[in-house]
């Protein structure tokens, strides 16, 4: 198994003001790149960031092209995934992204991750123009025809349902052939199988258990190798799954550092994709983060399973059965890749168990701390992370290599 950090620059507004500071943004931007540089240093195989647009406290990561292209200067080895680029050509004309995948995969010296998707909140949809109803439709043409772009030379032009464009030479070309390798967003168990045949990563925003992720690890594998139909000129089978993460030398003290982290995660994204609520915010004037403190009393079992301290089967027991409503209830847990390294060795070994490609930590969420999020990279990089690496290298790769024994299409992952 491999690791990874995930950023959304989160940025709560102050509880006892209506505003940021002014020195808020660049504190964030530039507490990443710190946070990741030290990541490289220990061994960290991966960073992903997202595209957001519009969400204010939630995601003020709305040119991760640019913190891209700092970090490429910044670090020497860890691999920079978008995660995800908008590939609706209302968000971003598909010419223009494969320009910039490909002139950051030359600054980096070919270290690019390509994560597409489409996002579902109104403020973004609402704000360019995307139509609800055909952004997965827009998400599939543009990302093949980005693919076709990088790998051609001229590419042909196209003429599509929900983009058009005449024959050109799209440069500069990645300096990985034939692109980048490819992954789509993927918060629903469908969507990673569509991923299997598309011959794309899953970054499984979902929140996955230990025990659904190996189902769902088997049936990719098999879904590509018996029903592939790659969306690009290379595959890049893995599946990545999202987890909550701090540490400290107790598990208690990780839970106090974690503070309103994973639950601010948790309601800021459900607020934004709540389409009756998402779409009446109002831009400039709202305070998410004090209507989360005023919202968030919960009964004493509430507390229990944000903290981790319940059984699985308890903490099972008050899931929603709807998908993405399961998937905010677990990232505001507690409970996840929190705790002591012994803790977190347990935890992340039964992710291992079940055959996990990449486990991408959210660190940097809600109000944490910079000082307690680098001190939870730094243990993790040197009391945990080697022992991953080895097992990864003796085991999990020989069990990929005979999952995709009889692939005849190109590989390009970097699992």
């Amino acid at each position: 198994m491999k690791f990874g950090l995930f950023y959304e620059l989160q940025l709560p507004k102050p509880a006892d003001r209506d505003d940021w500071g002014p020195d808020d943004e660049r504190r964030i931007y530039h507490d990443m790149l710190d946070q990741v540089a030290l990541a490289d240093r220990l061994g960290f195989d991966y960073v992903f960031e997202v595209e957001h647009h519009f969400l204010e406290e939630y995601s003020h990561s709305s040119a991760p092209e640019l913190m891209m292209a700092a970090l490429s200067q910044r670090t020497k080895r860890i691999r920079l995934g978008h995660g995800i680029v908008l590939t609706p050509p209302r968000y971003n004309h598909p010419a223009r992204v494969a320009e910039r995948i490909a002139a950051l995969d030359i600054l980096s010296d070919g270290r690019v991750e390509f994560g597409t998707g489409e996002s579902a909140s109104e403020m973004e949809l609402g704000g360019f123009g995307v139509e609800r109803r055909l952004k997965k439709s827009m998400w599939e043409e543009a990302t093949r025809e980005i693919a076709n772009m990088m790998a051609s030379a001229p590419y042909q032009g196209f003429e599509g349902e929900h983009f058009s464009m005449p024959a050109r030479n799209v440069i500069p070309k990645p300096l990985q052939k034939p692109h980048p390798p490819l992954w789509v967003a993927a918060s629903r168990r469908e969507t990673t199988m569509v991923a299997a045949r598309l011959g794309m990563g899953s970054l499984g925003f979902g929140f996955e258990t230990p025990e659904e992720l190996g189902e769902r690890a088997l049936e990719y594998y098999r879904l590509v190798r018996e029903e592939l139909m790659p969306i690009g000129h290379a595959i890049n089978p893995a599946l990545a799954v999202l987890n909550t993460f701090m540490m400290a030398d107790t598990d208690e003290e990780a839970m106090r550092r974690s503070a309103n982290g994973p639950a601010f995660f948790s309601y800021s994204l459900g607020y934004y994709y709540n389409p009756a609520v998402g779409g009446a915010h109002r831009p400039g004037r709202g305070h998410v983060y004090r209507d989360f403190l005023a919202r968030s009393g919960e009964t004493a079992e509430l507390q229990a399973q944000r903290g981790g301290f319940l059984s699985p089967a308890e903490i099972a027991s008050g899931e929603p059965q709807d998908e993405i409503q399961k998937a905010l209830y677990r990232a505001a847990r507690s409970g996840n890749a929190i705790g002591s390294a012994e803790t977190l060795r347990r935890t992340l070994m039964k992710y291992e168990a079940q055959h996990l490609d990449v486990m991408i930590f959210v660190a940097q969420c809600g109000d944490r701390s910079h000082e307690h999020i680098m001190e939870s990279i730094e243990t993790f990089g040197r009391e945990l992370l080697p022992e991953f690496q080895e097992r990864h290298r003796d085991i999990h790769q020989p069990w990929r290599a005979g999952q995709l024994q009889g692939v005849e299409f190109p590989i390009n992952s970097t699992v």
